[in-house]
């Protein structure tokens, strides 16, 4: 991880001046408030600024289902309903903002999610460090010959290093005549707007992301999964962390329902049914296709 002088030395300033409040906070993100945590090689993600917590949840959920949910004792139980029922709304009274550094790559595939307020660094004011990310050793793999999507086998040996040799190599020579054409001595050099059109995917840019816990949860659903792309993974797994401190009685119900849960079509929740009466269901006498019905027993873990 990487930070300037300028955002260490903000860091120490914020964390060195904490305001009186008469809201409610959240001890487990205060903690975290401005810390910078690394992620892959020159990234990293903070909290800049957050609102509400469990209590949050609670109070929304008892002013807009009223008597309907008085039957619930406690604070965990009614937050553990809401999950289970898809009553999104409550949890989209608290918010967080975060300041993420990322490869341009990541942040393509982040902004599918548009359910957020982002701004970005910008290279036509700004100019780029010279920084930009090389896959580890260990996540540097081939393309997986089932899934247009993913990985395959790690890359060893004379392949590996020659992979990330030219990675390497072309991101530096990319680099090396962006700065060359920024700064053309005894010439005004070339609008850095134009300048930045050959940099590579791989270098890093910043921004700020602000949204609320509904749809952080769907983001962290789909991206810390073990099928999402290592490189998101990690940024994910990263905001996992900070969201257990946050909101720890969300987290643990997201946890259950969404992350380790799994959902059932009708055909399947018939195929189950089925098999708890002790019939033999096969993939020919359920109604699933062959791609359905393997999904379906590795659900069951009899895949």
């Amino acid at each position: 991880m990487t930070l300037t002088p300028e955002q260490k030395a903000e860091i120490e300033a914020q964390r060195a001046a904490p305001a009186p409040t008469l809201r409610t906070v959240s001890e487990g993100m205060e903690a975290r408030l401005f810390t910078a945590h690394p992620v892959l090689d020159h990234g990293f993600v903070r909290v800049i600024d957050y609102m509400g917590d469990d209590s949050a949840i609670v109070q929304a959920a008892r002013v807009s289902y009223g008597r309907g949910t008085r039957a619930v004792s406690n604070d965990e139980g009614l937050i553990r309903y809401l999950m289970r029922h898809w009553h999104s709304t409550p949890f989209e009274m608290c918010e967080v903002k975060l300041h993420v550094k990322l490869p341009i790559f990541v942040a393509r595939q982040w902004i599918r999610h548009r359910t957020a307020n982002v701004n970005e660094y910008s290279a036509r004011y700004s100019i780029l460090d010279r920084e930009f990310y090389l896959p580890a050793p260990e996540h540097l793999a081939a393309q997986s010959a089932t899934n247009a999507q993913g990985r395959g086998d790690v890359l060893e040996g004379a392949e590996a290093e020659r992979a990330l040799e030219w990675l390497k190599d072309d991101a530096t020579r990319a680099f090396d005549h962006y700065e060359a054409m920024l700064s053309t001595e005894g010439q005004q050099g070339l609008a850095r707007e134009l300048a930045r059109m050959n940099l590579p995917a791989s270098v890093y840019t910043q921004w700020y992301w602000k949204t609320d816990l509904h749809n952080l949860f769907h983001f962290l659903r789909l991206r810390a999964d073990s099928h999402a792309q290592y490189e998101i993974r990690a940024y994910a797994e990263t905001i996992c962390d900070i969201v257990a401190d946050w909101v720890p009685l969300a987290w643990r119900a997201f946890e259950d329902y969404r992350l380790g849960g799994a959902t059932l079509s009708a055909r399947g929740l018939d195929c189950v049914r089925r098999m708890l009466r002790g019939e033999n269901v096969t993939q020919e006498s359920s109604g699933m296709s062959k791609g359905e019905w393997r999904e379906f027993m590795k659900v069951i873990d009899r895949g």
